[in-house]
């Protein structure tokens, strides 16, 4: 484990304490603490020992060690009765507060007797006294005590409460939630609120507040009507005190609201975050919370019939729910028991009771845009059939009744194999189970055929339920099932066969491929199909309509490919043999599938009308003749139209019908995962994104459960966008948590690229969230990665530069330094002109801003950089899409010299910049920026360089001319600089 190197001096000592305080609290915190005590022993100045001291008791503190912590405090209390002058206020202050946290870990510690409890706030008063401080902090420790053992707490509460508050009493957030507690133990839910809200508002806060008040929150939120309130927190209030030990007990709240809200496999989710918890937490009361919130969400889990399922329990062994459950409940039950002992009451475990047998508070409550349900944590159980469709243009309606015989089944198979059905899958899912059985014997009926004959229908059927980019694995099967249709002598199934490899054989080939190869590729393919179908004799109807429709899609995608005018009526062509042979032969199947082909086929020629036109009329049909699961699947294609024609609304329309009759089907009958991503884009251009956002979700989600996992983290890194542009930072943050924890990210296994791009999405939205700390940590770490990406410094530059400006916020301007070094060497391999611009310029502000006079010569390096960028920019003829580059710099100029306190400099720079700007004019987009650079030129000339007089000239003539643009709202605060001058002239 990484620690600190020995000091050598008491000044490298305190040094090395000031690294510490900045490291999070965990073991290597408080290892290090522990080497720094002993380090400073070795010096003969017991300030230092003190101070060493302080940081190892906050260590073991906030570290979930309340055994140590006592221990640390002896020593402390012992230096301050032989040697008073040591402590100066400030420690003499940090001493006497910390008698509150000694009383806490002994209350923590069951085998700590109540008698020694008792004797410690008896000390506390005595020190108090002497000291003449008040005993606001004794009372409140005392009410505590009251309330942890389970006795009457009036009285105690009293005493604490009705008096004032002194230097030592806890925080206002941390006594805020201890009255707001003490109403919820007596049933007062409202009132318990209302006493809470200024820390839920964010109003106080303090080490573990608002998370911890947030916890206990929670439910009576959800008893109070208050659901996305309580939502809402639950975001937020996790995320804080996740993965830490010493605020397990709020994790375990977090982990019961899941499972009283129909959030079950989220909590599971959260538990598994949160496994080393189970090991780490050093505190027994701690634990007990924890357990406690743990258990009431595997029992529910095991009482909704998932006790099977896998669960993150304690390291060394796998659990499922049901044997976690178990050992939660023993080692609860023992804690609440011991806890009782020690007390003399049955407080832990009555409560304990009473949290274990709270019934669910909602159904369903949707608590972060990916939405799970216990079914999504283990693979889906094998298909089952849905009920027949109503439809009475449905063939064969009683097409989902299982068959009664094995001959009955697999006959059932093959019609519904040759209609195009979808509820074929099943049966073939089923005849699978059944063949791979080591029982199983084949029927001896002529009707049905040989065993090699079912094989090739099962490879067949395999083949056809392959990924799309899994041509090599589909051209094998349908290969192989060929092979076996030959040795079963079905001549014509082993020619679609062949067929669907000759056509997986042409994808394979036009992978990476340029479009003149992709082109040619399907050539062959057509070619190969026509003579497939030339040349096998006996073909049955649906067997040369499904040959007709592979040589119309092989034109097709030629046609995609090539976008060539010469391969446009070859291929109406082909559509035109295959509608008039379908009609003739009245197969629905492939009459819809010809009227399909031809609409997208105007479509890919940029004839939407037409496409319309031929959708709308197969609509009719579909909606008459059938076949009905035809329907989703067109509505679809007249949504995307719809899309293209700009008809946002029509297409919203559409699309929300195909879902809806999509649901009808079996789950890979449609294409949803592509209807819910065009609705997305239609909510979108409708103004609604929060509809948009859910249909986001649902997509990737339903690729995720496909296998489509790339597809699937594509998808759900546009949502995470979304919601950050939405500024629904919490669910942005929980989304993309879920997401990075999934075991493929966790393993390495998903593209590189694309984990980065969702730990960047992440790292926005903590910064969003004002977690700068987190936020700057994974910049930084994303930069350090960024840079061996040797194929994209384009990319890098833009995370160095942002991780330059997060360490300039953190004030850390010697990394930022060095990050915008490191953006620029990139930038200068792949120009990114603008965002390298605004960052540096941004460091710059931030410089000069923090740092004043001091900081003005490294602010005005990082404008002499971007104005670099600005020359090569103009060079190569750039154009910036906000403010241009020369003139953002030179108001930077006057931002940053305002702030040093240099402004006849500040004010030349704003000058430059407002003749680079020039005037607005009545169609110019400009006026809120040269507005800006008006009033700050007003505020440096009249205020700080004292000189009224000519600012309010320039202030009156920029009026006169934003009056006279009609630019009122641009004109306010010039208006009002301009009062303030003429009142103080």
């Amino acid at each position: 484990m990484p620690t600190a190197p020995h000091p050598q001096s008491t000044d490298e000592l305190y040094q090395a304490l000031q690294e510490n305080d900045r490291r999070p609290y965990g073991r290597i915190r408080t290892v290090t603490a522990e080497e720094l005590v002993d380090a400073a022993e070795r010096f003969e100045e017991p300030a230092v020992l003190v101070h060493a001291l302080l940081e190892l008791q906050e260590a073991y503190t906030y570290g979930s060690e309340p055994r140590k912590s006592p221990v640390v405090f002896a020593r402390l209390l012992t230096l301050f009765d032989e040697q008073p002058d040591v402590f100066d206020e400030r420690l003499r202050h940090m001493l006497f507060w910390r008698f509150k946290w000694v009383a806490n870990a002994l209350r923590q510690l069951p085998e700590v007797p109540l008698t020694a409890m008792r004797q410690w706030l008896t000390e506390m008063r005595d020190r108090y006294e002497k000291a003449d401080l008040g005993l606001q902090p004794y009372y409140g420790q005392a009410y505590q005590l009251a309330a942890h053992t389970g006795e009457d707490t009036t009285l105690a509460y009293e005493l604490w409460a009705a008096r004032s508050r002194t230097r030592l009493s806890d925080c206002e957030a941390c006594e805020i939630c201890e009255r707001a507690r003490h109403h919820l133990a007596a049933g007062d839910d409202e009132r318990a609120l209302r006493v809470w809200e200024p820390v839920l508002a964010g109003k106080e806060s303090c080490q573990e507040e608002p998370a911890r008040s947030v916890s206990y929150a929670l439910l009576p939120l959800l008893r109070t009507g208050r659901t996305d309130r309580a939502r809402e927190l639950h975001l937020a209030g996790y995320r804080a005190c996740r993965r830490n030990p010493s605020m397990s007990g709020e994790v375990g709240r977090h982990l019961e609201f899941c499972a009283l809200t129909g959030n079950e496999a989220r909590g599971l989710e959260l538990l598994a975050e949160n496994r080393t918890l189970f090991d780490e937490v050093d505190s027994p009361l701690d634990q007990l919370d924890f357990l406690t919130g743990a258990e009431v969400l595997l029992r529910r889990v095991e009482s909704l019939g998932h006790g099977g399922l896998p669960a993150a329990g304690r390291a060394g062994r796998a659990w499922t729910v049901s044997d976690l459950c178990a050992d939660v409940r023993h080692r609860a039950d023992d804690l609440a028991a011991r806890f009782d002992a020690r007390n003399g009451t049955s407080h832990h475990t009555d409560r304990r009771r009473a949290r274990l047998d709270r019934a669910p508070l909602l159904d369903a409550l949707e608590l972060t845009l990916r939405t799970r349900g216990l079914d999504d944590v283990v693979p889906a159980a094998a298909p089952v059939t849905p009920p027949a469709a109503t439809s009475a243009a449905a063939p064969a309606a009683d097409a989902a009744a299982a068959p009664e015989t094995l001959p009955e089944l697999i006959l059932r198979a093959r019609a519904l194999d040759a209609q195009g059905h979808p509820d074929a899958q099943a049966c073939w899912e089923r005849l699978r189970t059944l063949a791979t059985a080591r029982d199983y014997v084949h029927p001896d009926d002529p009707a049905v055929g040989p065993l090699v004959r079912l094989r090739a229908d099962l490879l067949a059927d395999e083949a056809g339920r392959t990924r799309d980019e899994e041509y090599a694995v589909a051209a094998a099967l349908h290969e192989e099932a060929a092979g076996l249709y030959e040795d079963a002598g079905e001549p014509g199934d082993a020619a679609v066969a062949h067929a669907c490899a000759a056509l997986a054989q042409a994808e394979l080939a036009t992978e990476g491929a340029d479009d003149p190869v992709k082109a040619a590729a399907f050539t062959t393919a057509h070619a190969t199909l026509v003579r497939l179908h030339q040349e096998t004799s006996g073909l049955a109807p649906h067997q040369e309509a499904r040959l007709l429709r592979m040589r119309a899609t092989s034109l097709g995608l030629r046609l995609q490919t090539s976008r060539d005018e010469e391969h446009i009526a070859p291929l109406f062509a082909e559509l035109d043999l295959l509608h008039t042979f379908a009609v003739r032969h009245d197969i629905l199947t492939q009459i819809s599938g010809a009227l399909l082909l031809r609409a997208s086929t105007h479509a890919m020629t940029g004839n939407l009308p037409a496409a319309v036109t031929e959708v709308d009329a197969l609509l009719d049909r579909l909606r008459t003749q059938g076949p009905a699961w035809h329907l989703p699947r067109t509505l679809g294609l007249r949504g995307r139209l719809q899309l293209g024609l700009r008809d946002a609304r029509a297409a919203h329309a559409d699309l929300s019908e195909a879902l809806r009759l999509a649901a009808d089907w079996p789950a890979d009958a449609v294409d949803t995962v592509r209807l819910h991503g065009d609705l997305a884009e239609a909510c979108m251009h409708l103004g609604r994104p929060d509809e948009a956002l859910r249909h986001l979700t649902r997509s990737a989600e339903l690729d995720l459960r496909r296998g489509n996992r790339t597809d699937a983290y594509c998808t759900y890194s546009n949502a995470a966008q979304l919601s950050l542009d939405l500024e629904r930072v919490e669910d942005c943050i929980a989304l993309l948590d879920s997401l990075l924890a999934e075991p493929d990210v966790a393993a390495g296994e998903l593209d590189d690229r694309l984990v980065a791009q969702l730990r960047l999405t992440r790292a926005r939205a903590l910064h969003a969230g004002e977690d700068l700390k987190a936020a700057t940590a994974e910049f930084v770490a994303l930069a350090a990665e960024s840079a061996g990406w040797d194929d994209d410094p384009g990319s890098h530059a833009m995370i160095a530069g942002e991780t330059a400006v997060l360490l300039g916020e953190s004030g850390d301007f010697g990394r930022a330094r060095e990050a915008a070094d490191q953006a620029l060497a990139a930038h200068a391999k792949a120009p990114r002109y603008e965002q390298i611009s605004n960052c540096l310029r941004e460091l710059a502000r931030l410089q000069s801003q923090q740092q004043g006079p001091d900081g003005l010569p490294g602010a005005l390096a990082f404008l002499a950089d971007a104005g670099k960028v600005a020359d090569e920019a103009r060079a190569v003829g750039f154009e910036a899409h906000g403010r241009s580059l020369d003139s953002a710099l030179a108001y930077e100029y006057g931002r940053v010299n305002a702030y040093a306190g240099a402004y006849d400099d500040a004010l030349a720079a704003l000058d430059k910049a407002l003749a680079l700007l020039g005037e607005p004019g009545p169609e110019e987009e400009g006026a809120g920026e040269w507005a800006e650079c008006v009033r700050l030129a007003g505020v440096v000339e009249g205020i700080y360089l004292e000189r009224p007089v000519p600012a309010l000239t320039r202030l009156d003539a920029a009026l006169t001319r934003l009056t006279a643009l009609g630019r009122t709202e641009e004109a306010e605060p010039l208006t009002t600089l301009a009062s303030r001058l003429r009142d103080e002239a």
